[in-house]
């Protein structure tokens, strides 16, 4: 999944006509989220703002697995924004569920991951362009709404096999009657795996005229973004995306990116770089915004930006900010708190 970096989001009108469908109107919604009222004329916000649209309609509707049910099942297919219409009309589940993970890097900040393998496929939700998950109702509608495409696309009530939450998400057995699957809460990641098998269901809602014209401009607004980004950009984000994982290296970013690592290498020459320094720049700035968070410890952020031991980590703190770790956030804790 390859990154999108301009904090633009758009949200669809069809959003507010829902949650007015629901007794919850937008000017509320915008007054609980600390937003001016604009935004529901001009909804274009940050990922801050978003996250913030989406807590207010939590905090609104009270609880939050009926509000993931609810908002996925009134949300009228006639109001769906281009992106999503195109995963609609499409073949079948799988041409859908397709397109879903190929458009949402138009509509950022969640990214979808989808990975078959044997009797089941699995949808993974990521973020992208912050570190923060969004907020428990945003989880849960992204994943049932991968469930009611399917269910509103083949016309057939499916269910799915499991569905893993990280955050709680409230009334965990309306969620499993809804879902029809059991749900575990407090997972490791947020992920929806369907049956493989209904994947090749086609869509009732199948209409190739439609998709002519949409996929086109939709294909062309997606590569323009990806022009626009500059590989050094696209390079650091993987990395931070990456540094837990253990040992990152210029061949991995390269696989990700499907180039070769010389040709990879060649693109940052080309942009005044290089892979180390967008490796320490990632890791520096990854330390920077771990450090700020006092519940995690030193030894903690330095294996979450990929070093094996604390030594290491201090020496090169040092390097980027002439201090050490400690010194530097009671320093920053201290102001923070003037």
């Amino acid at each position: 999944m390859k990154p999108h970096f301009a904090d633009r989001i758009k949200i669809p009108p069809g959003f507010w006509e829902g949650l007015r469908q629901l007794g919850i109107a937008a000017h509320d919604v915008a007054r609980k989220a600390r937003l001016p009222l604009t935004i529901i004329t001009e909804p274009v916000v940050t990922t801050t703002q978003y996250f913030a649209i989406w807590q207010a309609y939590s905090d609104l509707i009270g609880e939050t697995a009926i509000g993931i049910i609810k908002l996925a099942t009134v949300f009228d297919t006639a109001k769906y924004p281009p992106t999503v219409l195109a995963t609609y009309h499409a073949r079948d589940y799988r041409d859908a569920l397709n397109r879903m993970v190929r458009y949402k890097q138009l509509c950022p900040p969640e990214s979808l991951h989808i990975t078959e393998e044997g009797e089941h496929c699995t949808i993974e939700l990521g973020w992208l362009n912050t570190e923060q998950p969004g907020p428990s109702m945003l989880v849960g509608i992204t994943l049932a709404f991968l469930l009611e495409l399917g269910r509103r696309g083949t016309g057939q009530p499916l269910t799915a096999k499991f569905v893993e939450f990280s955050q709680p998400m409230g009334d965990v057995q309306a969620l499993e009657a809804y879902f029809g699957c059991p749900i575990q809460m407090g997972a490791k990641g947020n992920r929806l795996t369907l049956y493989q098998r209904n994947l090749d269901l086609s869509f009732v809602s199948y209409n190739e005229e439609l998709l002519e014209i949409l996929t086109p401009a939709l294909d062309r607004s997606l590569n323009d973004q990806q022009r626009s980004r500059s590989m050094a950009d696209t390079v650091k984000w993987i990395i931070k995306r990456s540094l837990t994982g253990g040992r990152i290296d210029i061949q991995t970013v390269a696989k990700e990116l499907s180039m070769s690592d010389r040709t990879l290498q060649r693109r940052l020459t080309e942009e005044n770089t290089s892979f180390k320094h967008l490796l320490a720049q990632a890791r520096h700035e990854q330390a920077r915004k771990y450090l700020a968070n006092p519940l995690l410890d030193i030894k903690e952020v330095a294996f979450l930006i990929g070093y094996e031991d604390q030594n290491s980590f201090y020496r090169a703190f040092r390097h980027w900010e002439g201090d050490t770790p400690s010194n530097w956030r009671k320093k920053q804790l201290g102001a923070n708190s003037l």
